[in-house]
């Protein structure tokens, strides 16, 4: 059996998600195969820009997929997708929509069947979000939607609407605040039934493992479960500080020789280098985790040596600089840091539109 230690699983996961920069364009990238998260709108560029390619690539599509939030996938890849994240029962269904409807959510998978129907119906063309809401929460049985107060009308619930989305077969355009939703071309129709979710999770076997498998389906939004009755047959055990995981056998040998990753990245909130369930491993302090995943409004991560080492944050007043806010977990940053930091905060502003950045980091 391998053991291992969590820089070692850190130094593994950084170079499965080249961020060791080996170039080649957006939808070549190994984390395209498991989504890039794009919340808030904007950090998906941030992603792949720190892993050294262009945000821009005309064969990825921003969809609602993982846990129903936004990100970016390979267009050819979608119905796949779809199929793939599908609820694998009556139950999983049923507990993938939220507590706002639970007769609604008793309907199970004919819940998702339903809502996937009345997008494929009435997006056939681009349309804002609103519109597209009001039109499905029209067509759905009513158990799937409930007052709304403020709105004077009955809307679906939000999870189960973003959830269906993609089996609905449309795809999202986002500018500032206004989202437009519109047909993906070809789309096949709704999934019949869940189908190969065994490939998905040896894709965040691959991109974040080793894991569990309560880690893999707290990412897709089922339970440990019913994920058993896909999990991967013929996975070598790994223990990480003395916890069961496991990874592909043909990775072990990987896992094994990872070295740190040297020098400095400014990684964005939903980052995928974050997105990995087993949030202990990537920051073992409670404090610290509790300053890189808030309830609210998630900053960046500041990734020193290939270990998470603080946060950061940005602004842009007016059009003027864009000022970066570091936020060290303990100590100062050497000189060698600061000057790398300043070199990644340059390639943020760029992305972000901005001429220059402006580093300020605050004592710990």
């Amino acid at each position: 059996m391998t053991a291992v230690d969590r820089r070692r699983v850190l130094a593994y996961r950084a170079a499965a998600q080249e961020l060791h920069r080996p170039g080649g364009r957006a939808a070549d990238l190994a984390v395209a195969g498991l989504g890039v998260r794009d919340t808030p709108y904007g950090s998906a560029r941030l992603a792949l820009a720190a892993r050294g390619v262009s945000p821009e690539d005309d064969r990825l599509e921003l969809v609602w997929s993982m846990r129903g939030a936004p990100h970016l996938h390979r267009r050819t890849e979608l119905p796949a997708l779809a199929a793939a994240v599908w609820p694998l029962s009556d139950a999983d269904a049923t507990r993938r929509i939220a507590g706002q409807i639970r007769a609604g959510a008793a309907l199970g998978i004919a819940a998702f069947t339903a809502a996937a129907a009345a997008f494929a119906e009435m997006v056939t063309a681009p349309m804002p979000k609103g519109e597209v809401s009001r039109a499905v929460s029209d067509r759905v049985p009513a158990e799937l939607t409930y007052d709304c107060g403020p709105c004077a009308a009955r809307h679906i619930s939000g999870s189960l609407f973003q959830q269906a989305g993609l089996a609905g077969g449309v795809r999202l355009a986002v500018a500032g605040r206004s989202t437009t939703l519109a047909p993906l071309p070809g789309w096949p129709g709704p999934p019949v039934a869940a189908e190969g979710t065994t490939a998905l999770v040896r894709t965040y076997l691959r991109l974040l493992g080793p894991a569990t498998p309560a880690d893999v389906a707290g990412f897709l939004g089922t339970s440990a479960g019913e994920l058993r009755a896909v999990w991967p047959s013929e996975l070598a055990e790994v223990r990480v500080d003395g916890r069961r995981a496991w990874l592909a056998p043909e990775d072990v040998a990987a896992l094994r020789s990872a070295e740190p990753l040297p020098g400095v990245r400014l990684l964005p909130p939903g980052d995928p280098f974050l997105a990995a369930r087993d949030r202990g491993v990537l920051v073992p302090e409670k404090a610290h985790q509790a300053q890189v995943w808030r309830i609210i409004g998630n900053p960046g991560a500041l990734l020193v040596d290939g270990d998470v080492a603080g946060t950061w944050r940005a602004k842009q007043p007016g059009r003027g600089a864009l000022e970066i806010t570091v936020s060290p977990f303990a100590g100062r940053l050497s000189t060698r840091v600061r000057g790398q930091l300043d070199a990644e905060a340059a390639l943020v502003a760029g992305v972000r539109g901005a001429a220059e950045a402006r580093v300020r980091v605050e004592a710990a």
